[in-house]
């Protein structure tokens, strides 16, 4: 028997290969199959099962692409109704594979088909429990994304649903069982994730919050409903995807990787709603960049970024690429159901440059020249861009917090006359944050490389006291 996770870091995202005697299981692909494909192959081995642990809102799965090309069956939990072919399985339902078996186990609450299948060995020993979004390592699924899709599933049934599903279901089962997870932190499926992408059992009853032996139901959902954050708005429609299907990758790839001259490039974001998103570093952006295009680094947390600043999944998407990295781009777009990059821009920047076309630039000071300026004018408007949580935790004395992550309502702190020095935690996502609001005419945005971590090793900056984010709660 074989198991291997395959981890996704920009996702926080783990798939699994589970492989015996010849036939395998993949549990929750990303959207490109090949790699699993290319590993059956390689194995001598036939890809029977796609294992699915729920509809996934953080992602788009690569179910029905991998169920084509490698013969397998589709297998989801009780109660999903996929609008494709699938097998919806039973509680309690046996699954062979080689000399292996699966144990479906329903685990409602992060979902209400959520569904967790425990792997045995050919001696019949519980070896391994692959949880999806059910249980985490350190958090539990939150049960709150749901009733985005359903509008009677609230938040409090579906945590009353996980606090039986936990104890019911997946605490009676032995300590010395690994808990394989969907994702891990950074995912915004969770809020307490660990960086560890794999534990026992028995140590996540020891030190999970949520699967304290002693604990009620009662303080089971008021514990993990409070501190929750509003999900991205793509969550929802990467779901309906899951459920009703999409586009072949290949498609995706064929179309977003169309090579486009700077004249067609410009012509296409004259005559069309496409959107320009330049995938360059912030720092390389800021030099030149195309007008009204917004910078989201394919070098950073793209993919989660891209679903947080773009709404819609079915907006055009005209794209700059630093060469070479094109189909990788327009992948990391389709593993959140972007689909619809309608080509980018041949020879990158540069090309578009060459030619003489209009370019804009953006203004930026490090650490040290921001505190000549402060010493200057301590009146001067700094911008903290990071979220509510770690500004909270320490942040620089009179800076405002102005989260990314909920731009339409910060960009109404910005006065257009005033100007702002933007920072994050190391600049990623103050350059984001200043080409959107560019893009909308606030010309008056001035990024501060380095971020918060360098403005505090300054020593030219006070810093409120730190306080524990847990007591933030």
């Amino acid at each position: 028997m074989k198991i291997e996770q395959i981890y996704t870091g920009c996702l926080a995202q783990g798939a699994y290969y589970i492989e015996s005697e010849g036939e395998a299981v993949v549990i929750d692909p990303l959207r490109e199959v090949k790699p699993y494909l290319e590993k059956a192959a390689k194995n001598n081995a036939t890809i029977k099962y796609v294992f699915e642990t729920h509809f996934h809102a953080d992602f788009v799965s690569g179910h029905l692409d991998l169920a084509k090309e490698s013969g397998g069956t589709i297998v989801f939990g009780p109660t999903a109704r996929p609008g494709f072919a699938a097998h919806v399985a039973a509680d309690g339902e046996e699954i062979r594979v080689g000399k292996v078996t699966f144990v479906v186990l329903h685990t409602p609450g992060h979902t209400m088909e959520s569904t967790c299948y425990l792997l045995r060995d050919e001696n019949g020993k519980d070896v391994a429990l692959f949880t999806g979004d059910t249980l985490f390592i350190g958090d539990v699924g939150r049960p709150d994304l749901a009733q985005k899709v359903i509008a009677d599933l609230t938040q409090e049934k579906l945590a009353a649903h996980l606090y039986d599903s936990l104890r019911n279901k997946i605490m009676p089962l032995s300590d010395d069982i690994i808990v394989y997870p969907a994702h891990g932190a950074g995912s915004a499926c969770g809020k307490n994730m660990s960086k560890e992408t794999s534990d026992t059992l028995g140590h996540q009853k020891a030190t999970n919050y949520a699967l304290r032996e002693h604990m009620t139901k009662e303080e089971f959902m008021k514990e993990v409903l409070t501190g929750l954050t509003p999900p991205p708005q793509y969550f929802p429609l990467n779901v309906l995807m899951n459920i009703q299907g999409y586009d072949s990758i290949e498609e995706v790839l064929q179309r977003g990787t169309q090579a486009l001259s700077p004249d067609a490039f410009e012509a296409a974001a004259n005559e069309t709603g496409a959107l320009i998103l330049d995938t360059r570093d912030a720092a390389t952006f800021s030099k030149g960049f195309i007008p009204n295009s917004i910078n989201i680094g394919i070098e950073g947390s793209f993919a989660p970024w891209v679903g947080t600043m773009i709404p819609d999944v079915k907006q055009e998407l005209l794209l700059v690429i630093e060469p070479g990295k094109e189909e990788e781009v327009v992948t990391r777009l389709a593993r959140v159901g972007y689909d619809y990059s309608i080509g980018y821009l041949k020879g990158g920047f540069d090309a578009w440059k060459a030619v003489g076309k209009e370019v804009d630039t953006i203004n930026s000071v490090n650490a040290k020249e921001l505190a000549t300026i402060h010493h200057r004018n301590p009146a001067i408007h700094i911008l903290d861009v990071r979220r509510k949580s770690e500004y909270e935790s320490e942040h620089i004395i009179d800076a405002e917090n102005a989260p990314l992550d909920y731009i339409n309502d910060s960009m109404l702190q910005v006065d257009k006359n005033k100007t702002y020095y933007v920072h994050c935690a190391g600049g990623y996502r103050s350059m984001i944050f200043i080409s959107v609001l560019r893009a909308r005419g606030y010309d008056n945005l001035i990024d501060v490389s380095g971020g918060f971590k360098e403005l505090k090793e300054s020593g030219e900056f006070k810093v409120s006291d730190y306080v524990c984010p847990s007591t933030l709660l």
